[in-house]
């Protein structure tokens, strides 16, 4: 992310650090806790926001996360180089490659799969 922030998305960006240790308890035993905390920009967190956003299942085990704890590389597609990124998303044990664009976007992607599962369980 370059350049100066938004008026919209420095307050997306309040709202997740505001979030930091929260925990959201849901049906069915599911529950949420938002880590979020600024960072120095660097190459591995260029947006400089470290966060870890999980759902976890009744049983404490999580079933989805989007986080930049730690780097991934991506599946190799066709002869394209493989580009190795910190921001990622866990669906159980599979792990992809996540497109920071700001907080807000991460925030309304990370409640919208969780709609996803829960709706579907």
């Amino acid at each position: 992310m370059k350049g100066k922030r938004s008026p919209q998305e420095d307050e997306s960006l309040a709202c997740l650090l505001n979030l930091d240790g929260e925990v959201f308890p849901m049906d069915n035993g599911y529950w949420t806790k938002f880590e979020a905390r600024r960072v120095e920009p660097e190459a591995h967190v260029p947006h400089g926001v470290r966060y870890s956003l999980p759902l976890h299942d009744r049983y404490n085990q999580r079933i989805l996360g989007f986080d930049n704890a730690h780097a991934i590389r991506p599946a190799k597609k066709g002869y394209a180089a493989r580009k190795i990124t910190w921001d990622h998303r866990h669906k159980r044990e599979k792990v992809s490659a996540y497109e920071y664009e700001t907080a807000g976007q991460l925030m309304e992607d990370f409640w919208h799969e969780v709609e996803r599962i829960i709706g579907a369980i």
